[in-house]
């Protein structure tokens, strides 16, 4: 009886809790900004920071560069240059951009909803607002306009540093794989993002339009703006929402019926007339109760019977029509049958 009361005031508190809680609105499931992503973030931005360095203080890194440049790619393996021209577009922003957005407006029609689109919207104006100032910033040469051999090419008023091939194939495609609605779905967009992201910048520096430098700092802005993406989720949100109450009030003022949510309707159960007091109630067959309030609901207002209560129009026994063998002769009648089943 003690364990009953126990456990009884337990489920009282819990309840009581419960009620005095407030009801929390319906929201949009949202990628949040978990641990392991900031420190990813957090990893990628220090080695953004070190590739810049490296090159400020021409390191190793520039030697590099230089190294690459002089072996030209192009020349050692000249048959597949025809094939990396064409494969070098998957990096450029135009191309890319309506791709990725003509299957993500699909997305949004049919799921009617503007994150999609808004989001890709998102990452590519962080991507030219980054990008951009630190290419514009640095002011480096690319390899076919270089002037000092060793040097870094900084300040001059190049505009190649860093990639914005690389950075723009990590974010149009890497988007694909942030918006993807299954962790196996995720995965494999990730990698196939990935390596489509490192075929790009490769294929620069084979065909001598990047350092090697600016291919890797090309690859950390554009995984850097992926990765920022969960902090402008609730601007997209409030994007999106404004952009529905503009597009209601429009049709408001053009006099078109302005869409309303779905109320649930309760359905109406009919119900056959009542027998007269004068006629004996038939008895009824019983029928089962699932078959019978589905077919109700499609029945026409007036009274119905059940197949039991009808009189049956064909003659009891079967069905099948008399032999040939057994017809009657020319001027007889067959006699006549009950019309009730014996």
């Amino acid at each position: 009886m003690r364990t009953e009361r126990n456990l009884t005031r337990r489920l009282d508190r819990v309840f009581a809790r419960l009620d005095r809680e407030p009801e929390r609105p319906a929201h949009i499931d949202m990628p949040r900004m978990s641990r392991h992503r900031v420190v990813l973030f957090t990893a990628t931005l220090a080695f953004y920071l070190a590739i810049v360095w490296a090159v400020v203080i021409t390191s190793w890194l520039v030697r590099l560069d230089w190294q690459v440049m002089f072996f030209r790619p192009y020349q050692q393996w000249p048959q597949i240059h025809a094939f990396l021209d064409y494969y070098v577009v998957l990096g450029q922003r135009g191309p890319t951009a309506v791709m990725v957005a003509a299957w993500l407006g699909w997305r949004s029609w049919r799921q009617h909803t503007l994150r999609p689109l808004l989001t890709l919207a998102t990452s590519l104006l962080l991507l030219n607002i980054t990008v951009g100032a630190a290419k514009l910033g640095m002011g480096r040469l690319g390899p076919h306009y270089a002037t000092v051999i060793g040097s870094n090419e900084m300040g001059l008023g190049g505009d190649i540093f860093p990639s914005g091939h690389t950075a723009n194939a990590v974010v149009t495609w890497g988007i694909l794989a942030y918006l993807a609605s299954t962790p196996r779905a995720r995965r494999w967009l990730s990698a196939l993002s990935a390596i489509t992201a490192l075929g790009v910048g490769l294929t620069t520096v084979y065909l001598g339009t990047h350092w090697l430098s600016d291919v890797l700092l090309g690859w950390a802005a554009g995984l850097l703006i992926l990765l920022a993406l969960p902090w402008f989720e609730p601007l997209i949100a409030r994007a999106e929402t404004a952009l529905f109450d503009l597009r209601d009030r429009w049709r408001a003022r053009r006099g078109r019926p302005v869409p309303e949510p779905a109320v649930p309707v309760t359905p109406v159960v009919l119900r056959p007339r009542a027998t007269p007091a004068e006629q004996p109630t038939p008895a009824r067959e019983p029928v089962a109760s699932t078959r019978a309030s589905r077919g109700l609901a499609h029945l026409a207002p007036g009274p119905h019977t059940t197949r039991s209560e009808r009189t049956p129009v064909t003659p009891a026994g079967s069905r099948r029509p008399p032999h040939a063998d057994h017809r009657l002769p020319r001027g007889t009648t067959q006699p006549a049958r009950p019309l009730t089943g014996g």
